[in-house]
């Protein structure tokens, strides 16, 4: 029934107080038990939660004193802490795991008065490309439920794009938030690094960890961001800075040319052969759009940024084995029922509780970060991120965003990948350098392939740039309808 309400419009409406909150919760839960179980993107159901704070919404809008998107039915990726409700990192080893606390990102969400209805899918402790990896199972793309969805957080991305909530969470290590949003045909933004606290988010990679929000359409994902960004100090990379207002821009009167002298660098390291054809008409089309609306294209070189997925696979892993050592059967999460010794409890426990691609990150981590390796692989891999990170200061002096495909190819089949390693990881070649550098970029809807699936075009902005790279989003947004199209999964009323 309000399926096709954007955040944003259904924020407005409750206010009003021409829809209540329970009958808004009511119509999402049931539209999630009708057309969620194709998708497999939910871990975790709450209805009951979600019920009680949607009244507890209506009696604050009702009382005057309701947060602005008080009512606003949302899902939070399931590697960030939910207390009382299970935390599953997609993984057996923390199945069963229920949460002491909030995240900081839910925390913020909370206050603003949303009604958490779920967790969902993700690729195991967010190491994926293409929500596959994840205990519970692959999570199926509503334009095509043979095709994957995108990963890491492609449970989030899949639930906002068949219409199941209008917003939710995701977390961004290499792409993680806008690879899946350009797959599944929504707007996906990354945060530049420490804007929103990591606090409360079960850690894969912490120096590349960012959390962020899935959504329809850019204002709505900068709604999201205005209640989840602020200063943490219970995480030591949150950013102390004043708080903005990342709406503000979008609701200024556009003009005929609202994006006059706007400069669009085009790396072309972005447009090279390997680029599927199909996104390439669409990213040209898009530039054509933004052509219209008074921007001017300029060619920056960012020659290091070819280096991103193998400096990525080593730093990411080696985090990665540090982090997951806390998973060994004594603190909490998965034990092994039989063992023979301490020794033999941490082989086994590790051995049952980790997937196949978690193991091999790991194991990856391990060695690079071993006694004679150390030097040779991670610290060659830190000084090429300063690379990459000059490359793109250079760039930042000719233009104000840089533009290209979110992802080389659409969404692929399940199961076309999953032996083939090195192909899944390079599906992160254009998204990987955000991270990398601590950049803020945004993935928008800007075509269809001819067989339906979705294309997505990659917006990035310098440190603290999100305003403007939402605002530009937004303007594109005004005059085109790539972010109305629905997939027919989610059409149905």
């Amino acid at each position: 029934m309000h399926s096709h309400d954007t955040l944003a419009g259904l924020a407005a409406r409750l206010a009003a107080r021409e829809l209540s909150a329970v009958e808004l919760a009511q119509d999402t839960l049931s539209r999630i038990a009708t057309l969620g179980p194709a998708l497999n993107a939910f871990v975790t159901l709450d209805a009951e939660g979600a019920l009680a704070q949607a009244r507890a919404a209506d009696d604050a809008i009702a009382r005057g004193t309701a947060g602005p998107l008080a009512g606003v039915p949302i899902a939070h990726k399931d590697v960030l802490m939910t207390a009382g409700l299970r935390t599953t990192c997609g993984s057996r080893m923390l199945g069963n795991f229920v949460a002491p606390y909030d995240a900081h990102v839910v925390e913020g969400l909370r206050r603003a008065g949303t009604v958490l209805v779920g967790k969902t899918n993700m690729d195991e402790f967010a190491m994926g490309s293409s929500n596959e990896t994840s205990h519970f199972g692959p999570v199926k793309n509503p334009w095509n439920p043979a095709y994957v969805p995108g990963g890491s957080s492609g449970g989030s991305a899949a639930a906002v794009a068949a219409r199941l909530v209008p917003g939710a969470t995701g977390t961004d290590t290499g792409g993680s938030i806008r690879q899946p949003a350009s797959l599944s045909g929504i707007c996906g933004l990354k945060p530049t690094y420490g804007v929103a606290s990591r606090y409360g988010l079960v850690a894969f990679a912490s120096s590349l960890d960012t959390p962020g929000p899935f959504a329809r359409t850019a204002e709505d994902c900068a709604l999201m961001l205005n209640a989840m960004a602020g200063h943490d100090p219970r995480d030591s990379t949150s950013l102390d800075r004043p708080v903005e207002d990342y709406a503000r821009a979008l609701r200024a009167g556009a003009s005929a040319r609202p994006l006059e002298g706007l400069r669009i660098g085009l790396p072309r390291e972005y447009f090279g052969a390997g680029n599927d054809p199909e996104v390439a008409a669409a990213i040209d089309a898009a530039l054509a759009e933004f052509a219209k609306l008074g921007a001017r294209t300029v060619e920056v070189a960012l020659p290091a940024v070819k280096l991103s997925v193998p400096v990525y696979y080593v730093i990411a892993p080696a985090e990665a084995s540090s982090n997951l050592s806390r998973f060994d059967g004594v603190r909490y999460g998965h034990r092994a029922a039989r063992y023979d010794d301490l020794t033999d409890m941490y082989c086994r426990t590790r051995a049952e509780g980790f997937g196949a691609e978690v193991k091999r990150r790991i194991l990856v981590g391990t060695y690079v970060l071993s006694h004679g390796y150390y030097d040779a692989y991670y610290l060659k891999a830190q000084k090429v991120r300063r690379l990459i990170a000059n490359d793109f200061a250079r760039a930042w002096r000719e233009c104000d965003v840089i533009m290209g495909p979110t992802a080389p190819a659409p969404a692929f089949r399940l199961g076309d990948k999953t032996d083939d390693p090195v192909q899944m990881y390079l599906n992160d070649i254009f998204t990987i350098a955000a991270n990398l550098t601590g950049a803020p970029a945004i993935s928008i809807p800007c075509g269809l392939t001819k067989g339906g699936l979705p294309i997505g075009l990659q917006v990035q902005g310098d440190y603290f740039a999100e305003g403007l790279i939402l605002n530009v989003a937004h303007r594109f947004q005004q005059a085109t309808d790539w972010h109305d199209r629905a997939p027919a999964l989610g059409s149905e009323p």
